[in-house]
């Protein structure tokens, strides 16, 4: 093999690895029932293939050879190891079965009431015996694939602390034996607004990446968007369930929209919406029927009909703005937030004029929870700029600026500020 056979060989070890290890360490952790241990065993398949493909050449099914691997390495540790006894000790019968027939055992992805591996480990690390921040960190780590610095940055917590939270959520896991399986039907309803919070803060990194260089990851929100489909057809009669993939489906239909050939954001009123994928949207929109023909929409179903305004509107003047406020009114009465009564800020804004929405943006400025918050001085920054005046909104950009952890929303705010102070001739 050539040394650029080799380079594209180690490429395609990266590829595969971003695509499949979700998927390898998903499928372990139910065969060896250990979250730590498959990530483990995950990586040491990455490792044999960075030595062996650019050797011999990428395999023709990747994936399955990152899963073969990795197994053969679990029933190899089960049987040099007392570990071996000890689990043979602690479940029996069945797992000397899957001993012995590890290839059926992992094939067998179908076997339950749902039969997605993926789904059975976001349950798992969902646990009740997690605390709230180790389930979201665990699950941002093992299937939305981000890195402990990335995790920290969307929480706003020190980067030890997100991978002490991790660490212990593996071993917590571990100490109290949480077997890798789907709860039974009757406990589904109690874990899934947990379920529901960790799949749409995956599908927001991937929508608004709060840190890097990239505006949007749309991987991210492919993975979402799939779990959340598969959530819909376990329970067919949850409506924030379909509130959720309505939300996510909707919002995923602008993304092509959302960048310029640079990788430059383009903010919504100013997308072609030509480019918005009208399958995306159709499909958002009879989710977002099904929640509301099964009752009263919660906060994702109402999050869902906001969205469905804009993807309703062929041009942005066409924006029922007056709804759109309406709407925030409601999920602000059912889930106060600062966050919430900033986009009701930017919606009255639109509906009732500038002045209006400065107003509930202006009240917001002693919320703790908005200190450094970017997005704060950026609504405030383009209500006073609709309002004229234009050096107070130039400092907003400026300030909003130096919040941001995304390096192409820097970079827009800080021309949204130098267009400002250059109309008003500073």
């Amino acid at each position: 093999m050539t040394l650029a056979d080799s380079d594209r060989a180690v490429k395609a070890v990266e590829a595969v690895w971003r695509i499949e290890s979700a998927r390898v360490i998903a499928g372990l952790a139910r065969m060896v029932n250990d979250i730590g241990l498959a990530e483990e065993l995950a990586q040491d398949a990455l490792v044999a293939a960075l030595e062996e493909w650019p050797r011999k050449g990428v395999p023709d099914n990747p994936g399955g050879w990152l899963m073969l691997t990795a197994k053969h390495r679990a029933i190899d540790q089960f049987r040099r190891r007392d570990v071996y006894e000890r689990k043979l000790q602690q479940v029996g019968r069945d797992m000397e079965v899957r001993q012995e027939s590890a290839e059926a055992e992992l094939d067998d992805a179908l076997d339950d009431h749902i039969g997605d591996d993926l789904l059975r480990l976001i349950f798992t690390a969902c646990h009740p015996v997690l605390p709230a921040e180790g389930r979201l960190a665990l699950v941002l780590r093992l299937l939305g694939g981000l890195t402990t610095e990335e995790i920290a940055r969307a929480f706003l917590v020190p980067e030890p602390t997100v991978g002490q939270r991790i660490f212990r959520a593996k071993r917590t896991l571990a100490d109290k034996k949480v077997p890798i399986e789907l709860p039974p039907p009757a406990e589904l309803p109690a874990r899934l607004a947990s379920i529901l919070e960790v799949i749409y803060l995956i599908f927001n990194e991937g929508y608004a990446a709060t840190a890097g260089d990239d505006w949007v990851r749309p991987s991210l929100c492919e993975e979402a968007m799939r779990l959340g489909r598969i959530l819909a057809g376990l329970m067919p009669g949850e409506p924030e369930v379909h509130g959720l993939v309505a939300l996510m489906e909707i919002q995923a239909s602008r993304i092509p929209a959302r960048t310029a050939p640079d990788g430059s954001p383009i903010l919504l009123l100013d997308q072609d919406r030509s480019r918005w994928d009208r399958l995306l949207v159709r499909r958002g929109l009879e989710a977002l029927g099904r929640a509301e023909a099964l009752g009263t929409l919660g906060p994702y179903g109402l999050q869902a009909a906001i969205a469905a305004c804009h993807a309703r509107a062929l041009t942005p003047e066409a924006t029922d703005w007056e709804r759109i406020a309406v709407l925030y009114r409601l999920l602000a009465h059912l889930t106060p937030s600062p966050i919430v009564e900033l986009n009701r800020a930017v919606a009255v804004g639109m509906a009732h004029g500038p002045a209006r929405g400065l107003e509930i943006a202006d009240a917001l400025l002693d919320e703790r929870a908005l200190r450094d918050y970017a997005h704060l001085p950026a609504v405030r920054g383009d209500l006073l700029a609709k309002l004229g005046r234009a050096g107070e909104a130039a400092a907003e950009f400026e300030r909003a600026a130096g919040l941001t952890r995304n390096s192409r929303e820097r970079t827009l705010f800080l021309d949204r500020a130098a267009a400002l102070r250059h109309d008003r001739g500073c």
